[in-house]
């Protein structure tokens, strides 16, 4: 079988040679060449509809990276970029002081996440998670933080440590995912000091397979919380307004002290929230400071609340977990078919293609192949992010979307075996 032919990245190069004396890295974060597979992927966009790209050379791609997760119906949602024009151009959305929409918006959560009685909008998932920790830090008068999972950027979780004093980090400990009892031993010689415990109540933790809540894991993790008075902090950051409206902690029944909500909330505008319980969230009346000239800007909010009304009214959520479940059942049974070490975890709004480890590392090569194959045949996804479902993906893009896979298990099936 042949390999699919390079595309076309020419001026994607050109201006990523021009970013690199503009911009440090040339772009950054989880953006760089490097974070796909370099030479093959774009670096430059130039457009989006639905659930389609277009990039600067004029490549189209169907797309399951959705913006690393905001996009939750689809690129340039008529009816939601519309009430966001109509607000700037109408009322405005830069003010002094706060307008309407954020009541309308705290009051629409409280109906939805069952740990929200009162709210805090920010601007991005590490806004959020930041003043959740600091919230925490003031309700119990503690000092050290419990982590599981991924939270930002910020001091005092980011993994790559350059820069940061490590008195920033040095009372924060990592806890893994579905191990209760990593958690009990590092509670047993902090807990009486333990602010908080911050985790992803869904297991997506960076490069590796994601991984659904072991029973009675959640359960325990709240038991310990409560033991030692510690606030339990779910990230929904991802799994907000995509696994269930009321996210992983409604889907799952197990309610946090604080929650941190973003990304598909606002189908791509800029919006996080930390909402929680009342006797948690008071303390940033007065007890802490958190303030941004851009937070109580109403653009994002007036696209919360448009997005949420059509993911209510059309039934989005439903369907995704319909689509996505009969993508992932056709991509597993295209795994057992060709049997060349590939592995599928995830739920049906979120899944990953990974390839199991192997003493020669052909694993590494597999996953490259597979997903160069899949880039040069116009399907967006990454072999170090797990994939999302948008409302825009039609039948006939999930069909393509098998084809090609078809074709690239086949491929990768004949060269190693």
């Amino acid at each position: 079988m042949k390999e699919t032919q390079k595309l076309n990245i020419t001026k994607s190069r050109e201006l990523y040679e021009e970013a690199t004396a503009l911009v440090p890295g040339g772009v950054l974060g989880a953006r760089k060449p490097t974070d796909f597979i370099n030479g093959e992927y774009p670096i430059f966009l130039e457009s989006g509809k639905g659930c389609r790209l277009i990039d600067v050379d004029g490549n189209e791609f169907i797309d399951y990276l959705c913006g690393y997760g905001p996009i939750i119906l689809g690129y340039r949602e008529e009816e939601v970029d519309e009430a966001v024009y109509q607000q700037i151009r109408d009322k405005g959305f830069c003010f002094t002081l706060t307008q309407k929409f954020q009541n309308l918006l705290a009051k629409k959560l409280k109906e939805l996440v069952p740990s929200s009685d009162m709210s805090i909008f920010l601007k991005t998932g590490s806004d959020a998670t930041t003043a959740a920790i600091r919230i925490a830090r003031a309700h119990t008068d503690k000092l050290k933080v419990m982590r599981c999972g991924y939270h930002g950027w910020h001091d005092w979780c980011v993994e790559m440590k350059g820069g940061i004093p490590s008195k920033f980090w040095e009372d924060v400990f990592e806890f893994r995912y579905n191990h209760l009892d990593h958690l009990e031993e590092l509670m047993a010689a902090h807990g009486d000091d333990t602010a908080a415990i911050i985790m992803t109540p869904f297991g997506h933790p960076n490069h590796q397979k994601m991984q659904p809540p072991a029973p009675g894991f959640l359960e325990g993790v709240r038991e310990i919380a409560d033991k030692y008075g510690a606030v339990l902090i779910y990230d929904e950051i991802r799994t907000g307004f995509r696994l269930s409206m009321g996210g992983a902690q409604k889907l799952y029944g197990v309610t946090p002290d604080l929650t941190v909500l973003g990304k598909a909330m606002a189908n791509g505008y800029p919006l996080s929230v930390v909402t929680g319980k009342k006797e948690v969230m008071m303390e940033a009346e007065s007890r802490l400071f958190i303030s941004s000239t851009f937070f109580p800007n109403s653009d994002a909010f007036v696209a919360a609340l448009k997005t949420i009304e059509i993911l209510e009214r059309e039934n989005v959520l439903e369907k995704i977990w319909e689509n996505g479940g009969r993508l992932m059942e056709k991509i597993q049974a295209l795994i057992d078919t060709y049997d060349v070490g590939a592995e599928l975890t995830g739920v049906a709004p979120m899944f990953y293609i990974t390839f199991r480890k192997d003493e020669t590392y052909a694993y590494k090569a597999k996953r490259k192949d597979f997903y160069t194959q899949l880039i040069r045949k116009g399907f967006f996804f990454t072999p170090f992010h797990h994939a999302y479902i948008s409302h825009r993906h039609t039948d006939i893009d999930l069909e393509l979307t098998l084809s090609a896979m078809d074709e690239t298990f086949a491929f990768i099936k004949e060269k190693y075996q």
